[in-house]
């Protein structure tokens, strides 16, 4: 059945926790799909009045969300704007990180590690056994490290993922949204979503690709994605002339922030297909 199964796999991997601020519960499941391409994170003390959690929906492969579970919290705790107390802004730079730190040979290799197919990536799997030379790798301003190598001019995976982040603060929660998983919250027995999908029937969405020299067909990004923003997907982001939140498409995320109050009573992040 091509990317699908003849039967689904309802293996389901489940997770709770909670400290002194809120519970939280986690399930995934591969579902029909040939591979788990999702991820996800909780980190329910990210620092000790903050916590984190993310939903990463992969297309392509699983290693695009892989990565952003591993490092999309790390890139938003470290970020000055964070240290500030921006925590959008944090958000917003972290989500664009995520395609910077995929280039060259040091992100060719974290994918490769993180992937199922290594050819989904690169299409050499025989390169995966290939590692740094002792003293090839260079420090750089922000402790990411670069490194030489048979891929140091890797664009990027041509695969993708989604990403829907919330961070609670206190009383705010400020939710980061960048493709098509979602976010609500019950609020007085009521659903509110707190996150909006990005498809390209909507109007700024299909500004942006148009102005960046691509084109909606059968409604799908040059006729291949049938989502707008996204991390990874290096194809659709090689507009040189462009910044990073005006290409075809973009990892730059929207971004939500809502004062909680005694009316919420429990907030759901999850993929598209849970919807």
């Amino acid at each position: 059945m091509g990317v699908y199964l003849s039967t689904p796999k309802t293996e389901k991997f489940s997770d709770d926790g909670e400290n002194d601020r809120l519970r939280y519960g986690l399930s995934s499941m591969q579902g029909w799909r040939s591979t788990m391409e999702d991820a996800h994170a909780a980190y329910p003390d990210l620092d000790n009045i903050t916590s984190f959690f993310g939903v990463y929906d992969g297309h392509g492969g699983q290693a695009v969300a892989k990565f952003c579970a591993k490092y999309l919290h790390q890139q938003v705790l470290k970020h000055e704007a964070y240290s500030a107390g921006e925590i959008g802004t944090s958000l917003q730079k972290s989500f664009l990180r995520m395609d910077e730190m995929m280039h060259g040979q040091r992100g060719w290799r974290e994918l490769a590690v993180l992937g199922d197919k290594i050819d989904k990536v690169s299409g050499f799997i025989e390169e995966l056994i290939w590692s740094p030379r002792s003293g090839a790798a260079n420090k750089n301003f922000d402790d990411w490290p670069s490194e030489e190598g048979p891929h140091s001019d890797f664009h990027g995976p041509n695969a993708g993922s989604t990403a829907c982040v919330a961070i609670i603060r206190n009383k705010q929660l400020i939710v980061a949204n960048a493709g098509d998983s979602r976010c609500v919250i019950s609020r007085k027995g009521q659903a509110y979503n707190l996150s909006k999908d990005h498809k390209p029937d909507l109007e700024l969405e299909k500004d942006r690709i148009l102005k960046a020299g691509g084109f909606i067909q059968v409604g799908r990004v040059n006729g291949s994605l049938n989502l707008t923003r996204a991390i990874g997907d290096a194809e659709f982001k090689q507009n040189k002339t462009l910044p990073a939140e005006r290409q075809i498409v973009t990892a730059f995320p929207d971004i939500n922030i809502v004062e909680l109050c005694d009316d919420d009573e429990f907030l759901v992040l999850a993929c598209d297909g849970i919807w």
